[in-house]
């Protein structure tokens, strides 16, 4: 059955299983509008927009006619297409404008569910969204209800947290992550430390700021002994988990190619968080991130029937200024001074975590 989860910032609830259509741009309209409507006949209600090509937008357009109201899309405010339909970027604002005109009259639709401003990437990226004039158009569009959630998308902590100051910003979107990236194993899109990554995401959920992910699988990598820079394969449905057990991830947007490939990814639903567990990273935790939860329960059971991975994150996003997360851990049936010290959660941790000893420091600290 599909999980949704709800925007912090909105109403909308977010199927956890999204689509990214930047894969399929050469696959023929029929095909590409089959895909879409059994996506959505399945519950996927989550798209992404930055496809490949502008060949998309049209099929797009037809699967949603007459149940635009079950879906929710974002669109990139930089992406842009050449006359032959090919993907490119732009900050030169009219370009953006004329994209815009195009995608919403293709689409058949008034409205953007997440507008978000596209690869700000680096300080002059950012810079120049605010000189062009681009930043400035999108509030005005937010303001009007053309958008209904403002965005944007980032491959760096520092300047992630330079658009979350803005206070203007619901969405982070199309964030890069997947174990190798976190665990600083990746490439070019894995940009920063395993701690700055695991602290924008806790910030993110503190301030309410949902996240889309792009990338799960490192590009395929992932998936193959070969490709993989664990020299072990993990499947879709590990990565898919890893990603939806960080903090804010409210839809993993992996992309398709075909029929074939979404019946892949619609057997996600079904299975059971042991299928999908992912503990086999802790072999290749790097020194900087041995000791920390990751959330991922796989010292579960615990005997006293604590939910050590939520008792931790409530903790951790605390500290990061999450005012409602003391809320959250005082409504919790079982709690960390529940630990009967027994070990058991020790021996199981992937990750190095003493989580005994933690138990002790998280009941202090919300005793206090």
């Amino acid at each position: 059955m599909m999980e949704y989860r709800r925007l912090p910032r909105g109403e909308e609830r977010l199927s956890t299983l999204g689509l990214g259509l930047g894969g399929i741009q050469k696959s023929k309209p029929e095909e590409i509008e089959a895909v879409i409507r059994e996506a959505i006949a399945a519950g996927i209600n989550f798209f992404d927009l930055c496809a490949g090509g502008a060949s998309v937008y049209a099929p797009f357009g037809r699967a949603i006619a007459g149940q635009r109201d079950k879906v929710h899309f974002q669109l990139h405010l930089g992406a842009v297409y050449n006359k032959a339909g090919e993907y490119g970027w732009s900050r030169d604002l009219n370009r953006i404008k004329e994209t815009l005109r195009w995608e919403l009259e293709t689409l058949g639709t008034d409205h953007i569910d997440f507008g978000f401003l596209h690869c700000v990437d680096e300080e002059s990226d950012w810079e120049e969204v605010q000189s062009s004039g681009l930043l400035d158009y999108a509030k005005a569009l937010t303001e009007a209800g053309v958008i209904r959630h403002l965005g944007f998308s980032s491959h760096t902590p520092a300047v992630a947290n330079r658009l979350l100051d803005t206070g203007l910003m619901d969405m982070m979107m199309m964030y890069s992550l997947n174990p190798a990236y976190d665990l600083e194993r990746g490439d070019e899109l894995g940009i920063g430390s395993t701690a700055e990554r695991a602290a924008l995401l806790r910030r993110c959920e503190a301030e309410g700021i949902g996240i889309s992910v792009m990338k799960p699988f490192h590009s395929g990598q992932l998936l193959s002994e070969k490709t993989s820079p664990f020299r072990q394969a993990l499947t879709k449905n590990q990565c898919l988990q890893y990603a939806l057990d960080r903090p804010a991830v409210l839809s993993v947007v992996p992309g398709v190619r075909s029929l074939e490939d979404l019946h892949e990814l619609l057997q996600f639903p079904g299975t059971t968080r042991e299928e999908n567990d992912y503990s086999v990273i802790g072999q290749f935790t790097p020194a900087a991130a041995v000791g920390n939860c990751v959330y991922c329960n796989h010292c579960q059971p615990c005997p006293a029937g604590i939910d050590i991975g939520l008792v931790n994150k409530y903790y951790d996003l605390s500290l990061a200024g999450d005012d409602m997360a003391h809320d959250h851990y005082s409504k919790l049936a079982v709690k960390a001074d529940a630990c009967l010290q027994c070990g058991h959660c020790d021996r199981r941790c992937p990750f190095g975590v003493q989580q005994q000893g933690r138990m002790e420091q998280i009941a202090a600290y919300f005793n206090a």
